[in-house]
C-alpha cells in the first residue's frame, strides 16, 4: 500500500476518526522523539519550588521534587507507548498462533488449547498480573512479558472464533483435499481472512494494556525508579491532587488523550465509512 493510498484512506476516515488518527500519531512522534527534545534531564531537580505551576521555563511546571513536569512526561511517554506496543505484538502473535493450531490441529489439540484459556481468563487480568509482578518482578521485560501474556487468552478466544469459522470453508476444504498441509492451511488459506477483523481487536488490547500498565505503575508495581512510565508519574505527584498540580494533572490528561484517541480511530476505521 502506497503514501498516497494511506492518505486517501485517513481522508475518508469521517471527524472522530480523523482526531483520534491525530491523537495516536502525536504520540507515536513523542514516544519516538520526546526524550531528544526534552527541555531538562528528566531525572535533573531543575526548580526548588515543588508544583510550581506553568511558566516560561518550565511549560508544565515541577513535580514533587522540583523536577521538570514536561521533560518527564516526554520520557515516560515513551515508555507507555512502546512497552504497550511491544506487548500487545507479543500477545497477538502468541493468542493467534495458538487460536490456528486449535482451528486445523486435533481435536484434541483444540480441547486442550480451549480449556488452558478459557481458565485463564476465569482470572481477572489485574489480580493476573498483580500476582505475577510480585511473585517474578517488575523488570523491563518481565514486566513486558507478565502484561502480553494476561492478554494471551482474551486474543486467543476471539482469533479462534475466526479461525474455526474460516477453517470450515468450501475453499478450506478444497484446499485440504488438495493434499496441503496443517501449516499451509494456517497461514496461507485462514491467516489472511481474519487480519482485518483481529486489527479491531488489536487495537482495544492496545488500549486494556495502557490502562493495565498505568494501573500497575500507579501501584507502584510496574516501572521502577528511576525509570518512570506516565502512570508512575501520576502515582509519585499524588501528593499535589489536593491543590490541582500539572504534575499530576498531565500524566492522567497524556494517558486519557492516548486511549481516547486508539478508541476513535478503531472505531472509524471498523465502520467503513466516512462523512
Amino acid at each position: 500500500m502506497t503514501m498516497a493510498n494511506l492518505v486517501r484512506r485517513a481522508g475518508r476516515l469521517p471527524l472522530s476518526g480523523r482526531i483520534g488518527l491525530a491523537l495516536v500519531l502525536f504520540w507515536i512522534v513523542v514516544a519516538v522523539i520526546g526524550p531528544w527534545i526534552a527541555p531538562y534531564p528528566p531525572g535533573a531537580f531543575v526548580n526548588e519550588e515543588v508544583f510550581a505551576g506553568a511558566s516560561r521555563a518550565y511549560w508544565l511546571g515541577s513535580d514533587f521534587l522540583g523536577r521538570d513536569v514536561l521533560s518527564r512526561l516526554l520520557s515516560g511517554a515513551r515508555f507507555t507507548v512502546g512497552l504497550s506496543a511491544i506487548a500487545v505484538a507479543i500477545a497477538a502473535g502468541i493468542g493467534t498462533g495458538l487460536a490456528l493450531t486449535a482451528a486445523v490441529g486435533p481435536r484434541w489439540i483444540d480441547e486442550l488449547l480451549s480449556r488452558a484459556m478459557d481458565t485463564l481468563i476465569s482470572i481477572p487480568s489485574k489480580i493476573f498480573a498483580l500476582v505475577l509482578v510480585a511473585a517474578f518482578g517488575s523488570s523491563l521485560v518481565l514486566l513486558t512479558l507478565i502484561i502480553a501474556i494476561t492478554y494471551v487468552p482474551g486474543n486467543f478466544r476471539i482469533a479462534r472464533s475466526l479461525a474455526v469459522g474460516l477453517a470450515k470453508l468450501d475453499y478450506v476444504e478444497v484446499a485440504r483435499a488438495r493434499g496441503e498441509g496443517r501449516l499451509h492451511l494456517a497461514l496461507v488459506e485462514v491467516l489472511p481472512n481474519m487480519i482485518k477483523p483481529l486489527f479491531a481487536d488489536i487495537g482495544l488490547r492496545f488500549v486494556f494494556i495502557v490502562l493495565l500498565l498505568s494501573g500497575l505503575s500507579f501501584l507502584g508495581l510496574g516501572l521502577q525508579p528511576p525509570d518512570a512510565d506516565l502512570g508512575s508519574l501520576v502515582r509519585e505527584n499524588t501528593s499535589g491532587l489536593a491543590e490541582g498540580a500539572l504534575a499530576i494533572v498531565a500524566p492522567a490528561v497524556a494517558i486519557a488523550s492516548l486511549t481516547v484517541g486508539v478508541n476513535l480511530l478503531i472505531d472509524a476505521a471498523t465502520q467503513g465509512k466516512a462523512e
